[in-house]
């Protein structure tokens, strides 16, 4: 019977899109990196030509868009996508869920994979318009810890990435899941995004559980974080 084999622990399956705009993907190997370039530098290319980066919103709808004619190809991308960021106008955060199937949605909380059964209840229970970046990293360390408990994976750490309005920034690397540490003391309050991913990938005969969980906060705080198992 085969196990779970860990090939890479520093594979990093997000990119920055703009500088207030992060990608976040899983799916096929060789589709989730060629699709997420691909986007990322349209998405440059754009910026360069208009002197003005896209707000995450257009961003997002031009990624369904790209999913839905690769739909109806031959060869569609096998891509599973979330997407957070902060409109550089308005200040305001979203957090964008997105399939293979080119659907689109904005949400307050999303999983893929095999953390949706397992994160989306806590997600629905301790979520709340008003949370603070505080009480966000401790709801994502109470997803890592179920995954931890009830998936044979073994998380090493985790990154954790700030998308603020004024960029993107790599703040905190290779802490444990469960020991509680926080980018931010209580009570600090700061529009920013956070996004947290352990810091290793699965495959072998676990090559399909890439999985993902993200927190958007609407109130003053305006973050979203995600976590890959």
């Amino acid at each position: 019977m085969r196990g779970a084999t860990i090939l890479k622990a520093s594979d990093d399956k997000t990119r920055a899109l703009n500088k207030h705009t992060l990608l976040a993907f899983s799916g096929e190997a060789g589709d989730t990196v060629q699709f997420a370039e691909y986007i990322q530098r349209n998405a440059q290319l754009y910026s360069m030509r208009n002197e003005s980066d896209l707000s995450p919103s257009g961003l997002a709808h031009f990624v369904r868009g790209e999913l839905a004619t690769s739909l109806r190809s031959r060869k569609p991308y096998n891509v599973n996508l979330l997407m957070g960021g902060v409109d550089p106008i308005t200040g305001k955060p979203s957090l964008y869920w997105l399939d293979y199937l080119a659907s689109l949605a904005d949400v307050p909380y999303a999983a893929h994979g095999y953390a949706q059964y397992y994160c989306l209840s806590i997600l629905d229970k301790h979520h709340h318009p008003d949370i603070t970046l505080h009480q966000g990293i401790k709801i994502l360390t109470m997803c890592t810890d179920e995954l931890k408990r009830r998936l044979p994976i073994d998380f090493k750490g985790m990154v954790v990435k700030a998308v603020k309005a004024d960029g993107i920034r790599q703040t905190e690397r290779g802490f444990p899941a469960s020991s509680g540490r926080s980018v931010q003391k209580p009570g600090q309050r700061e529009s920013r995004a956070v996004s947290l991913q352990p810091a290793q990938s699965i495959s072998g005969h676990l090559s399909r559980h890439e999985c993902y969980v993200s927190i958007v906060s609407p109130a003053t705080l305006r973050w979203f974080g995600h976590l890959y198992c």
